[in-house]
């Protein structure tokens, strides 16, 4: 067989010719042309293509999911979670179809398709809104592990005030600038992808970490009999308390937003018909960790849980080298977050770039265009962070705004407008519920927020 025979019969495996990749190309492409979009990654395989996935998936949103436990009870809680993951895979399952008759190999092809170039527009300003929403909730939790965090009057010491005390160079300002400078910056800096594929397997890793001693932990303290019964069902006493339940709902979305990078890795599938397979063993995956990581962090806390579960391994856990236990568990998961900033860090600068200089050369070419962009973004995460009390505001901002665009409210609205007639009547109506419950759980959100950021200020006043 010649080589021109090799290579045509690869092609007739994979079901269609792929174009060559980029690697410069914005993850939303900025023109049609360009609509191959950006590989984030290099595998085709479907174990590969599932961690992948998985990795896009899983982040910041695990400290703050055993918060969601606190607020619906633990079986109302693990349920949305579960819930939450099916909604997903219908949304991802409904772009996917779309993009296949659209004859589109990105989201925002889709987006451009449905509702032209506003649409696609749109929605690259909502992943821009939600990856820096997600860098700011990742440097937050950094500050909140190396320096400590104060909630409700009473401070959760750090790791470093821990270690040697309160001192000038380990207040939350000064350590999360050194951070910013020593470790985002240079890791920023790399301008291929590529270059991050070890620290990525590193910071995997180091979650696992995480999850097992956090679960081990927590069955020693059930065995020892030292671990209270949790609240099962939310306490629903009047209205407030009610549509408190519906706060929730941003977070959980922010927690599965992994729709910006599926046509990425189904573009670089050799058989791409196993994508369907891809995200379900993919959030199957992510939701048993995320179940896991909220259970037994509501069990081992209680109603004493903090929005981020990290801040409460400051105090002594009543077992043996539980002090040990604790600094492993803290550094595992801001080491973890350390190394997948520029993860998402990366899309969001190309997408910055292609949204601001649509017809400029290369990002990577242009040296002085990479450092100002890549220091202004580095600056707005390092001000935000600051600036925002805590991950909840954080999630329930971007979860609010961005995140429910993404992931809920635009692939319903894509199929609601239906421009090549395939949805049936049924999807159309699951739709019109996903949107309902995006926009109403949106508004309580922000207006929760609002409402809670204003007694804050009278009482200061008064």
């Amino acid at each position: 067989m010649t080589s021109g025979n090799l290579k045509a019969a690869k092609e007739k495996k994979s079901g269609r010719s792929k174009p060559p990749v980029d690697e410069k190309v914005p993850l939303l492409p900025t023109k049609k042309e360009e609509d191959v979009g950006f590989d984030e990654f290099d595998g085709g395989s479907f174990t590969g293509a599932v961690f992948n996935l998985s990795t896009t998936i899983v982040g910041a949103g695990i400290m703050a999911l055993p918060a969601t436990m606190k607020v619906l009870g633990l079986v109302f809680g693990i349920a949305m979670i579960i819930f939450m993951a099916f909604l997903t895979e219908y949304s991802v399952q409904m772009l996917l179809r779309c993009s296949k008759v659209g004859k589109s190999s990105s989201y925002g092809g889709v987006m451009e398709d449905a509702f032209g170039k506003y649409g696609r527009m749109l929605l690259q300003i909502c992943v821009l809104v939600n990856n820096i929403g997600v860098l700011i909730v990742y440097t937050i939790i950094i500050g909140d592990v190396l320096s400590g965090t104060t909630l409700h009057g009473i401070h959760h010491a750090g790791l470093l005030e821990g270690w040697f005390g309160v001192c000038w160079w380990n207040g939350r300002t000064f350590v999360l600038l050194v951070t910013s400078l020593a470790i985002f910056a240079p890791l920023a800096c790399l301008k291929r992808i590529d270059s991050l594929k070890f620290t990525s397997a590193l910071s995997v890793a180091l979650a696992v970490v995480f999850l097992v001693i956090m679960v081990g932990i927590t069955i020693i303290k059930l065995i020892i009999g030292s671990i209270a019964m949790p609240r099962l069902f939310p306490d629903v006493s009047d209205l407030s308390s009610f549509l408190d339940l519906f706060t929730v709902v941003p977070v959980l979305v922010t927690a599965y937003i992994c729709h910006y990078n599926v046509h990425s890795i189904h573009n670089e599938l050799e058989d791409n018909t196993q994508m369907k397979a891809v995200v379900r063993s993919s959030l199957a995956l992510c939701s048993t960790v995320y179940v896991m990581t909220s259970l037994f962090g509501f069990l081992l806390f209680g109603e004493a849980i903090l929005d981020d579960v990290l801040a409460n391994f400051d105090a002594n856990l009543g077992i043996p080298f539980g002090s040990l236990l604790n600094d492993v568990l803290r550094v595992s998961y801001a080491v973890h977050l350390m190394l997948v900033f520029p993860l998402v860090f990366y899309p969001l600068r190309l997408n910055l770039d292609g949204l601001l200089f649509p017809t400029a050369k290369p990002l990577a070419s242009d040296n002085l265009r990479f450092a100002l962009i890549s220091c202004g973004l580095i600056s707005v995460t390092f001000l935000g962070s600051n600036f925002i009390p805590s991950i909840w505001d954080a999630f329930q901002f971007t979860g609010a705004t961005s995140a429910v665009c993404i992931g809920f409210i635009f692939p319903a609205a894509i199929t609601l407008k239906d421009r090549h007639s395939i949805a049936v009547k049924k999807e159309k109506i699951l739709c019109i519920f996903m949107i309902v419950l995006a926009v109403f759980s949106s508004v309580v959100a922000i207006y929760s927020d609002a409402y809670d950021l204003y007694k804050k200020n009278k009482s200061r006043r008064e």
